[in-house]
């Protein structure tokens, strides 16, 4: 819970308080306020209802329009500023499931009271902590309390950045497209370092997470744009392509979810929209590290029960289809157990192969064995063709209270549910109905095929990740996904995942992609690479996708680093990197530090880094030359990494 530590009107003698600055009377058109971090480095300044920020002095987001268009009015122009009043926000919270255990955010808040010709408010919250931004709007209810409700048609909320900034994005794709019309479902390859003002491939914008590389006055800034706090109180969005006052906020295409449901949003009065976000450093640090997305969210529920992290065996994603057979499960459940852990995941087609009554001597045969069966759920429905089933289990409460309680009844822990319809109200209400209601069952809910989770790790507490990635899967449907590897993998830990838990599905240790770990095209990353991903790829119950034939073929000091990999952390750090090219960061869990380095291209690398936790201290050294050494870091800090084309290295103490 918030607690309140200063609050005061903007016609007190604490306008002279450095932290928020109130010019202008109340009946000028436009106000000039300035509202700055706690530690004074980011500044946002609102006047001529456009917002801008900087950073240490320099303007890293242009002034950017402000503004709704609703059924209740138009919030756009020509509104009159009324008043605003600041407050410190200060509090502490904990995390089962992100990259923090332990979160202190401490932020200046500002509220400004805009008013129409005709006598309706409108309020912007500003919230700046130290590098995160957050703001939102307030529709309050009419003074004559009527009407109750408001449609939101559109923002005018833009994000303006200077010349020359670069890009690092991914496309929204139209509705109804890719396999069995199963788009969009956040999917698609981001471009690094493209240039600003360059139409998107499919002419629809871009999806959040969105990271910009901003240049001022000779030195380079990071912004990373996103929104939180989305439930099925609202739509989701995405920005636009760039236009005239730059990346706007969109709304779904009107195809979306089959077309049923509108692609607005509709909110009750009075009633907010989410908050859109943006992290902004002179590094990439806080981009790496920033919390923003729960920061501003509350749980809007208890959790049941004591929910688990760890770890989880998956067939599917070298064996496929072929594998949902009752026996190839008994041998991955069989491997969970051999590596100690905690889940098996049972992927699409189980309830025909195998069968409901088979299932649950299947589950039983695990709990024996210490692992406990997650399963695969198709969402539809009717807003695509996948014909995966189990299918018509998740779409309606009446179903899913009959599937929930049969899975509660055989000692099942998990849900995978996969291929939703976009981004509509309607089908982020599906989503929250599937949380809520699991949460009753006790179950833990993994989203694939799905929109980019927003704040949703603090808001449900049953909620592990999502894919809304181009996910491992590629790697083994392609060659040229597999190469793409050691890109893509550099990408996320400043982008997709570092605003939300991000289920990429799986550590790959077979050298092919196939069951015989001998034919189709090979893996292109290294062993060393691939088990720093268990550490850079953040989710509360993440994929070791061994087979068991691949086990017996790696080394045992690599399965034993496999058997201790942690999923929950206590803090992350980044040290170096570089979107797309290269990453190297921290995380502990408890006492114990995993340092680990991914070069994701094709040529060597050599790095010196810093790690002043581990200063003077000897620490278990991971290369890629088959063998386990044993580093001592000076008294400096400093390392000295060697890491092979696509390859990594892992520091563990």
């Amino acid at each position: 819970m918030i607690t309140t530590m200063m609050k005061r009107t903007c016609l007190t003698v604490a306008l002279a308080l450095s932290a928020f600055v109130c010019r202008g009377p109340l009946t000028a058109m436009a106000g000039h306020v300035t509202v700055a971090s706690p530690d004074g480095r980011l500044m946002v300044t609102v006047e001529n209802q456009k917002y801008s920020v900087e950073y240490d002095g320099q303007q890293v987001v242009l002034p950017s329009a402000l503004g709704l268009s609703t059924s209740l009015g138009d919030f756009t122009k020509d509104l009159k500023y009324v008043d605003c009043h600041e407050e410190t926000i200060s509090k502490e919270y904990d995390m089962r499931q992100a990259k923090a255990s332990h979160i202190k955010y401490e932020a200046n808040q500002l509220v400004l009271d805009y008013q129409t010709n005709n006598g309706l408010h409108m309020l912007v919250t500003f919230q700046v902590s130290n590098n995160d931004v957050a703001f939102r709007y307030t529709l309050p209810r009419p003074a004559k309390d009527n009407p109750k409700r408001a449609i939101i048609y559109k923002e005018s909320t833009a994000f303006c950045f200077p010349d020359g900034t670069k890009t690092f994005l991914c496309p929204q794709i139209g509705p109804e497209t890719g396999w069995e019309q199963t788009k969009p479902s956040y999917e698609e390859d981001y471009k690094a370092d493209d240039d600003m003002k360059v139409k998107s491939r499919f002419g629809r914008g871009y999806t959040f997470p969105c990271l910009f590389k901003v240049q001022a006055s000779g030195k380079n800034f990071w912004a990373l744009v996103s929104e939180t706090g989305v439930s099925g109180a609202y739509c989701g969005s995405h920005l636009s392509d760039w236009q005239e006052g730059g990346y706007q906020i969109a709304f779904p295409d009107k195809g979306e979810n089959n077309a049923f449901g509108s692609e607005f949003a509709t909110i009750p009065l009075p009633g907010n929209t989410p908050w859109r976000t943006i992290s902004v450093g002179a590094s990439l640090k806080p981009i790496v590290e920033t919390t923003v997305a729960y920061d501003v969210v509350e749980p809007l529920y208890e959790p049941s029960t004591d929910y688990k992290a760890g770890r989880y065996t998956w067939s599917w994603l070298i064996w496929q289809d072929e594998s949902v057979n009752y026996d190839d499960q008994v041998q991955f459940i069989d491997l969970a157990a051999k590596m100690g852990y905690e889940y098996c995941l049972v992927d699409n087609w189980w309830d025909k192969n195998i069968g409901r009554e088979r299932m649950a001597e299947l589950s039983r045969y695990a709990q024996q064995k210490g692992v406990h069966l997650l399963l695969w759920y198709n969402s539809n429905g009717f807003w695509n063709d996948a014909p995966q089933t189990p299918r018509d289990c998740m779409n309606t409460a009446v179903a899913r209270e009959r599937e929930m309680k049969w899975m509660q009844s055989i000692g099942v822990k998990g849900i995978k549910v996969d291929f939703f319809g976009g981004d509509k109200q309607q089908t982020m209400q599906l989503y929250e109905d599937i949380l809520s209601d699991a949460n009753r069952y006790g179950l833990q809910v993994i989203f694939h095929g799905c929109t980019l989770p927003r704040g949703w790790e603090r808001m449900y507490p049953n909620f592990v990740g999502s894919e809304a990635v181009l996910a491992s899967e590629n790697v083994f449907f392609s060659d040229y996904h597999a190469r793409q590897e050691g890109f893509e993998l550099t990408m996320h830990p400043f982008i997709r995942n570092a605003v939300a838990s991000m289920d990429w599905g799986g550590v790959i240790m077979n050298k092919y992609l196939s069951k015989d770990n001998k034919s189709r095209h090979q893996r292109f990353t290294t062993n060393t690479f691939e088990m720093a991903t268990g550490i850079t790829n953040q989710c509360a119950v993440n994929c070791v996708a061994l087979t068991p034939q691949a086990l017996s073929e790696i080394p045992a000091f690599q399965q034993d680093f496999l058997k201790k990999l942690p999923t929950t952390w206590d803090e992350t750090r980044f040290i170096d990197g570089y979107p797309g090219r290269y990453v190297v960061m921290a995380r502990r869990h408890g006492s114990e530090w995993y340092v680990v380095a991914l070069n994701g291209t094709e040529a060597p690398m050599e790095l010196t880094v810093s790690l002043p936790m581990l200063a003077g201290q000897q620490a278990d050294y991971y290369v890629d030359d088959q063998q386990l050494r044993t580093l001592k870091i000076n008294k400096k800090g400093q390392v000295r990494l060697v890491l092979p084309a696509c390859g990594g290295a892992i520091i563990n103490k």
